[in-house]
C-alpha cells in the first residue's frame, strides 16, 4: 500500500528516508492518474522491503507541488538520498517505473 504523503510529512518521509522513494503526484479528477495509481500501489507492495512508495494529492498539498514545479499530472518523482534522481510525467507502462526504480538500488 502506498503511503499518503502530504505537505506536513513530506520532508520526514521522503527526504530523510534511507531507502529510495517514489512519489506519485496525482489528483482525484485526473483520468491518467487513475491509470497510474494501481501500478504505483503494486510497485509499493512488490518493493516494500527495498523502497518507499507514496502518493501526494496535488489539490490538497500545494506546497510540495509548487516546490518541485509539478505542472502536469500524473508525475512520478524518484528520490535517492533526499534528492530527485529521476522523473516520469504521464501515464506509462509499469516497466518504465520499475526500471527507473531499479536504477536507484
Amino acid at each position: 500500500m502506498a503511503l499518503e504523503i502530504t505537505d506536513q510529512n513530506f520532508d520526514e518521509i521522503v527526504l530523510q528516508s534511507d531507502k529510495p522513494v517514489i512519489v506519485d503526484f496525482w489528483a482525484e479528477w485526473c483520468g491518467p492518474c487513475r491509470m497510474v495509481g494501481p501500478i504505483v500501489e503494486e510497485i509499493g507492495k512488490n518493493y516494500a522491503d527495498k523502497a518507499l512508495v507514496g502518493k501526494l494529492d496535488v489539490d490538497s498539498n500545494p506546497g510540495v507541488t509548487a516546490r518541485f514545479g509539478i505542472r502536469n499530472i500524473p508525475t512520478v518523482l524518484f528520490f535517492k538520498d533526499g534528492e530527485v534522481a529521476d522523473k516520469q510525467v504521464g501515464a506509462v507502462p509499469k516497466s518504465n517505473l520499475v526500471n527507473k526504480l531499479e536504477a536507484l538500488f
